[in-house]
């Protein structure tokens, strides 16, 4: 029995995703470089659980494989018109390496705003729109080029009683600057590892998703660092 049909993406995201992950990644075809796509499954909030996501020896997706994606269907949600539900009766399947060529074909315009940068939550700047207004755009991924990317980290909302450490990623595009929270995995073991503070990291390409509607809003996630 064969899967509904594949999609052959190359990973540029592997973030958090409530109990698991979100992988996104830009199609590989004949032509090269294509559209984005994101493979969610039949939960909820569609993120990917270990068995859902797996490769046939038991790891991972990392960033920058390139993946056979079965899937069963199309499945666009809100603004997150990218989605495709995944076939879970079939492992992925990790094709080969991205090339250089292939991760600088993927990088977006970056002309304009980051979708809009009309607000700020109490914690970030320029980190969300409302949902009406991600709708408007048609796409909830990008991959953008920085050269002054810093990873902050240190506690948020203690005076609401949390004292939980966060990662964020601050950034400028196109004259503005922007404070985004970081939802790849890897980079936020690396920096709470270490002490509060500012780490200058510079250039860096940023995989930047629109995360599940919270409250009527949209949050714009790092949710994927390629350095």
């Amino acid at each position: 029995m064969a899967a509904g049909y594949a999609k052959t993406i190359i990973c540029l995201a592997n973030s958090r995703k409530i109990s698991g992950r979100c992988i996104a990644g830009k199609e590989i075809g004949a032509t090269g470089v294509g559209g984005w796509v994101r493979p969610v499954s039949a939960h909820e909030h569609g993120e990917l659980s270990e068995l859902d996501r797996r490769y046939q020896d038991g790891t991972d997706p990392k960033l920058l494989d390139v993946i056979s994606v079965p899937m069963a269907q199309p499945s666009p949600h809100g603004y997150q018109v990218e989605n495709h539900q995944i076939d879970p009766k079939f492992y992925w399947t990790k094709v080969r390496a991205a090339t250089q060529a292939e991760i600088a074909a993927s990088v977006d315009n970056a002309l304009g705003p980051l979708w809009d940068n009309h607000s700020s939550s109490y914690n970030g700047s320029h980190d969300r729109l409302t949902e009406e207004a991600a709708a408007q755009f048609g796409r909830s991924l990008r991959l953008i080029s920085v050269t002054d990317l810093q990873i902050v980290v240190g506690v948020e909302g203690a005076e609401f009683g949390n004292g939980k450490r966060r990662v964020r990623g601050h950034f400028s595009l196109n004259g503005m600057h922007h404070l985004l929270s970081v939802s790849d995995p890897v980079v936020e073991r690396q920096y709470l590892a270490g002490q509060d503070g500012t780490y200058n990291v510079g250039v860096a390409k940023l995989c930047i998703s629109l995360g599940e509607p919270y409250q009527g809003y949209a949050y714009k996630l790092i949710a994927g660092v390629l350095l």
